[in-house]
């Protein structure tokens, strides 16, 4: 019921996740009757889609701890309970951020040997992808927290692209052992002595450079990190469409430079990389973009298919436990 383009978004996602995947059974939740109707346009009769009502809505903008005391029949509430209860394995929310971890921490609990839950995403980068960690959740963290999220990213990343030992790098001011903060040093020990496949530090801009699979570090960092990327793709899409369109010269290279530039587009489509996870949950919660149509959010619930199928709350557990011995 959230998001900043309404429920319609939702059912067309699930319309196209229910066709591409013949065993998925989905719930939407929210409100009963405005939901019956965008199902019986745009899906029509799927047994494998039902409905759960939810009286309330968290607003995008409201308070994380109001959202937990003053509306507990909300539709991100119920999704979440379902999660609990065992009716659902995994809840994908494009609604209020600190409201979904607020509820998801309070309802689901953390997995034992998890202080704190992590927002974790997945980026672009030369030669593939890399999973970043933590996005906004935590805004200072300790050094045994920012081993936690290495152990997350690593189980995460290695599930959804298929890779053994992935490789986890610490953010960092240098890549020199003398460079940054107690903390992170820290943290860099932790790895060091950890069966993870600790690659060391890299600094901002390498997180790009195919050097490692996963970027650790504290929400403060990883936020001002991602939405300065967010917004350095955006200037270079506003110098690119201003070359382009200067002069007829210009408009003519742009129609011969026409396959690459979509190339290009499709390339660093931020729909394709939707669906952050909430790791350290005992559960499954992924958390889509406000602004995701459907395309990114459809991409969001395979994230969360692929959690699912990879049972990944029980392999963190696990791979916590083999650290721990």
């Amino acid at each position: 019921m959230s998001g900043d383009l309404g429920a319609e978004v939702v059912v067309r996602a699930a319309s196209t996740c229910l066709e591409r995947h013949p065993r998925l059974k989905l719930i939407l939740v929210g409100d009963q009757e405005l939901l019956t109707g965008l199902v019986t346009r745009i899906v029509g009769d799927e047994p494998r889609l039902s409905i759960r009502a939810a009286s309330e809505v968290v607003g995008m903008s409201e308070a994380p701890a109001d959202a937990l005391r003053k509306k507990k029949d909300s539709s991100m509430r119920v999704a979440i309970d379902l999660v609990k209860e065992g009716a659902a394995a995994a809840c994908v929310s494009a609604g209020n951020t600190g409201a979904l971890m607020a509820t998801a921490k309070f309802v689901l609990k953390m997995l034992p040997g998890i202080d704190r839950p992590a927002i974790l995403a997945e980026l672009p980068s030369i030669g593939g992808t890399v999973h970043m960690l933590d996005l906004g959740a935590n805004t200072s963290c300790s050094a045994e927290q920012l081993f936690q999220f290495a152990v997350m990213g690593s189980i995460v990343t290695g599930d959804i692209r298929a890779i053994d030992r992935p490789r986890v790098a610490l953010l960092n001011i240098g890549v020199e052992d003398t460079k940054g903060h107690e903390t992170v040093k820290a943290a860099a020990a932790m790895l060091q002595a950890s069966s993870l496949n600790y690659v060391g530090y890299i600094e901002g801009n390498e997180i790009f450079a195919g050097k490692t699979d996963v970027v650790v570090t504290d929400g403060f960092t990883g936020n001002v990190a991602l939405k300065t990327m967010e917004g350095t793709v955006g200037l270079a899409s506003h110098y690119l469409k201003s070359a382009f369109t200067r002069n007829w010269f210009a408009k003519l290279q742009a129609v011969l430079a026409g396959p690459v530039l979509r190339s290009l587009a499709v390339r660093m489509d931020s729909r394709n990389y939707n669906g952050a996870s909430l790791v350290g949950l005992n559960g499954i919660v992924i958390k889509s973009h406000g602004s995701a149509d459907s395309v990114a959010f459809q991409h969001a619930i395979e994230t969360a298919l692929l959690e699912v199928k990879n049972q990944v709350p029980e392999q963190i557990g696990s791979l916590l436990k083999q650290e721990a011995a």
